[in-house]
Formats: C-alpha cells, structure tokens, sequence
C-alpha cells in the first residue's frame, strides 16, 4: 500500500473540506454542505491522524468545538464566525468520531 499518496489525499480532503466550510458558510448554507464535511472529515480521520497523534488530536478537536461557540461574540467578525463554525464543527465531527473510535479499539486491544 502506497501509504504516500493516501496521505496526500487526506491533505487535499482536509483542504477542501475547509474551503467548502468557509464558502459554505458565507455564500451558500445548503444543507448538503454538512453531510459532505462530515464524509470529508472522515477521510481526514483515516488519512491523516496517525497513532501518534491521536490523543493531541482529540484534545485539540474538543478544545476547538467546545470554543467555537464563543468566537461568534467578537464584535464585527462575529457573524462571519457564526456562519462559518457550524460548518467547520462538522467537518472536525467526522475525523473526531473516526480517531476516537480508532483510540477506543486500541484501547480495548491492550
């Protein structure tokens, strides 16, 4: 298995599941947008987050979901934020399930 080329396409998977995030957000708000994050986000979460980096992971993904709804209170920018999070929210879902799961069947393996 070309363990390479997997990980470059969980590096494109993470980058246009931002940018759909961000567009999502601003311009479009269709309701289809979070299904797709939350499928991108799972590829993320096979791709991308190794053993090694699970638990910084994790930590950082519920750090980041717990405070995005604190960010929508920053004057001006605050409403981009507000459009924006919930669709970045499930975009970090889908990988946040994935490596969880992955960390409890490990877990359970020792």
């Amino acid at each position: 298995m070309d363990t390479d080329r997997f990980a470059k396409y969980g590096r494109w998977a993470f980058i246009i599941g931002l940018v759909i995030a961000v567009l999502a957000g601003l311009f479009f708000q269709p309701d289809w947008a979070i299904w797709v994050l939350a499928i991108l986000g799972v590829i993320v979460g096979f791709l991308n987050v190794t053993a090694k980096d699970t638990r910084g992971f994790l930590l950082a993904a519920i750090a980041f979901t717990i405070s995005a709804t604190a960010l929508d209170t920053i004057p001006v920018i605050g409403k981009a934020f507000e459009l924006i999070l919930p669709f970045v929210v499930a975009f970090v879902a889908g990988a946040m399930i994935v490596v969880a799961f992955k960390e409890l069947f490990q877990t359970a393996r020792s």
